[in-house]
């Protein structure tokens, strides 16, 4: 057997142990690297951390570190409460609000599991109150989160475009952003239709008495929600940034969300202000605007200027930013080291430096010329959007980018086809099936869900989620890849 296959082995084995054990796959993939590197490739420690990212390294601590300082200090909070009170009673806007929100998070560098476990809680709780479907919910909280998940300011954005350069090929920050917002936009749109979004439009809007308290646990079992019923009601969660470097051992009974009075009270936040997606308590007041906020959305602001308008290293930018802010407000952002994203900086960082041992090897480039070599361009294309989807919906979606990217680099080096269509379909085909139960974010949704049959509902997910396996490859392929073919 030659090297180069024993080393693809070792990742497809990667793979599989990551989705079937739990297992953190940066970790396992750093294993693997030395392993191989040292026993298959006769690699030095030198040449095996030569693959390793130093640049996304910060770019992951920077931004996921400046995040973690908003959802300490309520940031996040105020974000999330803002929001709803948009929705003034119109039942119909309600998972718009929840798609735009969880896209908005991410673009702003929430890692996507964190900005759904922030979002799906309250969300679902719409749904019970207000005779949404729960399917219809929740699969909008997911595509909004992954709709904003590749701005050039984002994690997977900024991941995605790293590789991109350090790969040589020809990249579009802009068209990789909107291609995945786009395609969860329609697919959101076809989903809001199907699941009940006409009749929820028919219903025009409730009367609400505009608080947001989370003291209001929602109607009983089968009571219909009455005139001033809190139209904004949620359940908030002591979930923190939840990482995608494994997938849930048992996604068919996750744990519950914390209960409505389980709510503590963040370290800079003033009395009476809870700081849940409702902020106030039960009391009907708002969450208020404190020095602290009021700089952490400058910052925020500040991070998306730098790195569009002055081109300027986002992780470096975003780094600073939290240290100025952790400077002024110690206690606010003294436990946001520990919310850091490690586990996905782990995964990443893992990932790609076993990805350098398979270049340093010829793996890389062996694997390439064997997809080129099938002879029909349109189909290895196809064929590496599907492999991405089917693995993507097992495991982690951030690691499949970070193998089959590098993957593909000989194959489209030929250029026979474009390289900006194809890296956007590798990126939707991977990211979209995160709503099946057995990825996180679709494991967070089916937890989210209260007073709803769970295992028909973890059924409903996974035929949902095997549609979109099916069909989304081959659209993403169709629509960005066929046009680009040299």
């Amino acid at each position: 057997m030659s090297p180069e296959l024993v080393s693809i082995l070792v990742l497809v084995v990667v793979f599989v142990i990551a989705t079937t054990r739990s297992v953190n796959m940066g970790a396992l993939a750093f294993a693997a690297a030395f392993g191989v590197g040292t026993l298959v490739a006769d690699l030095d420690a030198d040449g095996i951390f030569a693959g390793f990212p130093g640049d996304l390294f910060v770019v992951l601590v920077g931004v996921t570190y400046l995040f973690a300082i908003a959802r300490a200090n309520g940031t996040t909070d105020w974000l999330v409460h803002a929001a709803v009170r948009l929705v003034r009673g119109r039942v119909a806007l309600i998972p718009w609000v929840m798609f735009a929100l969880t896209g908005a998070l991410t673009a702003i560098g929430a890692v996507s599991p964190a900005a759904v476990a922030i979002v799906a809680p309250i969300a679902l709780s719409f749904a019970t109150r207000y005779a949404i479907s729960p399917l219809l919910m929740g699969t909008m909280v997911v595509h909004g989160a992954q709709a904003g998940g590749f701005s050039p300011i984002s994690i997977y954005g900024s991941i995605v475009n790293g590789i991109v350069e350090r790969e040589g090929l020809p990249g579009s920050e802009v068209t990789l952003f909107l291609a995945s917002l786009i395609a969860n936009l329609l697919i959101a749109g076809v989903l809001f239709a199907l699941l009940g979004g006409r009749k929820l439009w028919a219903r025009g809007s409730v009367p609400t008495d505009g608080a947001t308290g989370e003291g209001d646990a929602g109607p009983a079992d089968g009571e219909t929600p009455g005139p001033g019923t809190d139209a904004t009601s949620g359940t908030a969660t002591g979930t923190g940034p939840v990482t995608s470097g494994a997938t849930p051992a048992t996604p068919a009974t996750p744990t519950a969300p914390a209960s409505p009075t389980a709510v503590a009270v963040r370290p800079g936040r003033e009395a009476g202000d809870t700081g849940g997606p409702g902020g106030t308590g039960g009391t009907g007041g708002l969450i208020r605007l404190t020095p602290a906020r009021i700089a952490t959305l400058t910052a925020l602001v500040a991070l998306v200027v730098a790195v569009l308008g002055f081109d300027l290293d986002a992780g470096l930018t975003a780094v600073t930013l939290a240290v100025v802010l952790s400077t002024a407000w110690p206690d606010d952002s003294r436990r946001a080291v520990g919310e850091i994203a490690w586990s996905t900086v782990l995964l990443i960082c893992g990932v790609l430096t076993y990805v350098g041992v398979l270049e340093e090897m010829g793996t890389i480039t062996w694997a390439g010329e064997g997809v080129g070599g099938i002879g029909v361009p349109l189909l290895a294309a196809v064929l590496l959007c599907y492999i991405g989807a089917v693995v993507s919906a097992f495991a982690s979606s951030v690691g499949i980018m970070g193998a089959l990217i590098p993957l593909a680099v000989p194959f489209l080096a030929q250029g026979e086809i474009g390289a900006v269509g194809m890296v956007a379909a590798l990126a939707v085909s991977a990211t979209v099936v995160d709503v099946s139960p057995f990825s996180t974010n679709g494991a967070l949704v089916l937890a989210a869900a209260p007073d709803v049959d769970r295992e028909r509902f973890f059924r409903q997910l996974m035929v949902y989620g095997g549609i979109v396996v099916a069909a989304v490859p081959a659209l993403a392929w169709l629509v960005l890849v066929v046009p680009g073919l040299g």
